[in-house]
Formats: structure tokens, C-alpha cells, sequence
């Protein structure tokens, strides 16, 4: 095997869109003898996620008020999305206790998650430990290890606290940060973004959970350092309150704006129509497709990769085999321009 056809990838983002791209990626990870990827070259050496943890709600919010640790949810959902055991295991890590007592609502995950860095000493190992149970293929980073909180500035001037409030909040968001501001990032993650051949952010909620990551300090600077290709994975979706009417440029100018300055390399859109049935159900929620403004996208200077990318679910989610299968054609193509390095 060429050692040079093989890439590192790293995927920051968090909730349910970066669990479903890492569930597609982790297919063209290359760990000879047990995996062989699909087609003709296996493409990915070291497979990264770097997930926010600013999250306050549910059973990671509870586990985190009551025990003060950092949010096991979307640590868990990733470790399920990369395990290559999808069964018993994996189950198990998403069981969610029913009744009406104390463990109502807490998944199996992340209670698992909780005692174990109160055995190990600290949430990396517990991360790690847990990683080796379920056999996953890749490395689960949080950004930080401190205990940060979210804030949003809205429009009219008012302040909000907490991504679980921000995120129900009807207001307009202007502006984000962390609370403390200068949060330190875990170092093995500034090392995983400068030895990257590949950096995608999203898909995911915008402000809640793709943003967070990149105002941790040094993450951003690094990224846009990095010889890496960058990619962003836009939303199917908007959110209501969140980001209501925002079209995929509002998206990639909001992420600029925090992070002063572009970021990206290409984006990653969505070109298949959706069911008319389903989209009833959205609008009356307040949500829409995000509409896909080419023009401006174009005027940023990115490569645009365009995929049927939708699942067959009944509610709007993206295919997590065809959204990695549109990340190996975008960074394809950029080593085939004279914008990337030349084809490995």
C-alpha cells in the first residue's frame, strides 16, 4: 500500500450531523486486516473528530449541572457513529432509561461515560476507555476540557446564556462566544488540524455547535493555518430562531465572521429535491430548506461540490455514505486544481 494515497482527516462539529458523517467516513478507513474500504483506493489513514461541549440541555445538561463534568452526549453519539460493532454495544451506549425516577431520559452513554472519568481521573481517558469498548475507527477529541458556557448577543440588544436556551430562543442571533473566553483547547487536537490533509466543519447547528469549536483559542488560527484542504458541509435545513432564512452563503459569511476571516477551501452542498410530504411537516415548524445561492458562494472563491445527499428517512437527515462520498470527490478535485497540492 502507497502511504501517500492515504489521508488524515479531522471533522469538527458536534450533534447529530457530525455522528452521521463520521458513521460514512469511518467506511473508507484503512485498518488493514479488518477493514478494507469501498472501491478502488482506501483514502483515510487517521480519521479525527473534534466535537463542541458547550451543550446544556437533556441528559447531558443534568449530568453536567448535578456532577459537574463536561456533556457526554455528543462525545457518545460519535463513538456509536464510528463503532464497527452497530449492534448490541452500540445499542446499549444509546439506551435511554424510561419511568418516572432519576434516570429518566439519561442514556446508558452517557452515564457510562460520567463514572468512568470519575474512575480514570479525567474525561480524555474516559473517552479513550470507552472508544476501545466499542472498537471504533477513529479518535474523539473534545475541543476543550473546561467548563465553558455558551452566549449569544441577539438582535435588540438583550443577551442569552446557554446553547439550550439560545437554540429555543425566537430573537435574531448577532453574535456568539464562550464564557471564559480564552478557553484552552485540548493540544492533541491543535496537533490533529496541522498534520490534516482534510478539515471538514459541519453539517450541524450552526451556532450551537459548529461555532463553539472555533472560538475555542487557537482552533480557528490553526485551521486557516493548515495545509489542509477545509471544507464546509452545509445544512439541509434551516432553524427556526436559529438560523431562520438564512441561505448557505448567510451560513459560511456567519462562520467568517467569528472566525475573522474565510475559513474554507469548498463547500459541500445539497442538490437532491425533498418530499413534498415532508417538508409540510418542517414548514409548519418554521423550518425550511436552506437555499442554495450559488452566486454568492461562487463570488467567495470556493470549490463547489453539489450531491443528492438526502436519506430515505422520514424526517430530513443526510445520507451518511453519499455525504462521504461527496467529501472524497470535493477533495479530489481540489488536488486536481491548481488550488490544492497536486493529486497524492
Amino acid at each position: 500500500m502507497n502511504s501517500r494515497k492515504l489521508l488524515k482527516v479531522v471533522s469538527i462539529g458536534g450533534g447529530t450531523g457530525l455522528a452521521c458523517l463520521l458513521k460514512g467516513l469511518k467506511r473508507y478507513v484503512y485498518d488493514p486486516p479488518i477493514l478494507e474500504p469501498p472501491g478502488e483506493e482506501p483514502w483515510i489513514s487517521s480519521l479525527t473528530a473534534v466535537v463542541t461541549v458547550s451543550d446544556d440541555g437533556g441528559s447531558s445538561g443534568r449530568l453536567r449541572s448535578e456532577l459537574r463534568v463536561l456533556p457526554p452526549g455528543d462525545i457518545r453519539n460519535c463513538m456509536v457513529a464510528l463503532s464497527m460493532d452497530e449492534s448490541l454495544l452500540s445499542q446499549l451506549f444509546q439506551y435511554r432509561f424510561a419511568g418516572s425516577g432519576q434516570l429518566r431520559g439519561h442514556s446508558f452513554g452517557n452515564l457510562f461515560l460520567t463514572a468512568l472519568t470519575g474512575v480514570t481521573g479525567d474525561f480524555l481517558s474516559a473517552i479513550r476507555v470507552s472508544s476501545h469498548v466499542l472498537a471504533i475507527r477513529g479518535t474523539i477529541y473534545p475541543s476543550t476540557l473546561q467548563d465553558i458556557q455558551l452566549e449569544a448577543a441577539m438582535a435588540g440588544g438583550s443577551r442569552v446564556k446557554g446553547e439550550s436556551t439560545i437554540s429555543r430562543s425566537a430573537a435574531r442571533i448577532e453574535k456568539v462566544r464562550l464564557i471564559p473566553p480564552d478557553c484552552r483547547p485540548v493540544p492533541a487536537v491543535l496537533k490533529a488540524i496541522r498534520d490534516a490533509d482534510v478539515i471538514t466543519v459541519g453539517p450541524g447547528s450552526l451556532y450551537t455547535s459548529l461555532i463553539p469549536n472555533l472560538l475555542v483559542r487557537g482552533i480557528a488560527g490553526a485551521v486557516r493555518r493548515s495545509r489542509a484542504m477545509k471544507i464546509y458541509i452545509g445544512n439541509l435545513m434551516t432553524q427556526p430562531g436559529e438560523t431562520t432564512d438564512f441561505t448557505a452563503a448567510d451560513h459560511l459569511e456567519t462562520i467568517q465572521s467569528h472566525t475573522a476571516g474565510p475559513l474554507f477551501d469548498a463547500v459541500i452542498l445539497n442538490s437532491q429535491p425533498f418530499a413534498a410530504r415532508i417538508l409540510s411537516r418542517y414548514r409548519r415548524q418554521g423550518a425550511r430548506p436552506v437555499t442554495i445561492d450559488l452566486k454568492r458562494i461562487r463570488s467567495m472563491g470556493l470549490s463547489i461540490v453539489q450531491r443528492p445527499l438526502l436519506s430515505e428517512e422520514i424526517k430530513v437527515r443526510h445520507d451518511a455514505d453519499a455525504l462521504a462520498r461527496a467529501v472524497h470527490d470535493a477533495c479530489w478535485k481540489w488536488r486536481q486544481t491548481a488550488a490544492g497540492p497536486g493529486p497524492v
